[in-house]
């Protein structure tokens, strides 16, 4: 089995909007062309996922995670390409702005309006828990 890092930032909102969170779309001619995914990767041998996620955040955007917690984990299994077990972490607090370094297009998107995206299907179900885990978050995500 595959293990898979990934990370989900917020864009600081203003009171009373939607949080955003990064969407990273896939290049065309990868694999999975142009499907939309939270940005992460793959934990490569003897590394903690941990440090993997905040080594891929670093390499796919420029941005260091400082503080980050697992809220989330599952398997993923891809007939043409293997078995994974995903592990998603909220980024509490990371410094730089993100800059796209691999993708098409990276995009704040409102998190109501996640569904609305054409997204890899390893995070769908992600996209339907995540904003039950905004709304039960009673201090916010802090940046």
């Amino acid at each position: 089995m595959i293990k898979v890092a990934v990370g989900i930032l917020f864009h600081p909102s203003s009171p009373g909007s939607a949080p955003e969170v990064l969407l990273c779309q896939r290049r065309a001619g990868s694999k999975y062309a142009l499907k939309w995914e939270f940005p992460g990767g793959k934990v490569e041998p003897g590394e903690e996922v941990e440090d993997c996620l905040v080594r891929e955040l670093r390499e796919e955007l420029g941005i260091t995670a400082d503080e980050v917690t697992l809220f989330h984990r599952q398997q993923a299994v891809y007939p043409d390409s293997g078995h994974y077990e995903v592990w998603y972490f909220l980024v509490e607090n990371s410094s730089g702005t993100p800059v796209n370094r691999v993708f098409n297009r990276i995009e704040w998107v409102p998190v109501d309006d996640l569904p609305e995206y054409d997204i890899l299907e390893g995070n769908l179900d992600v996209v339907g828990i995540l904003p039950g885990v905004i709304r039960q978050r009673s201090d916010g995500v802090r940046r």
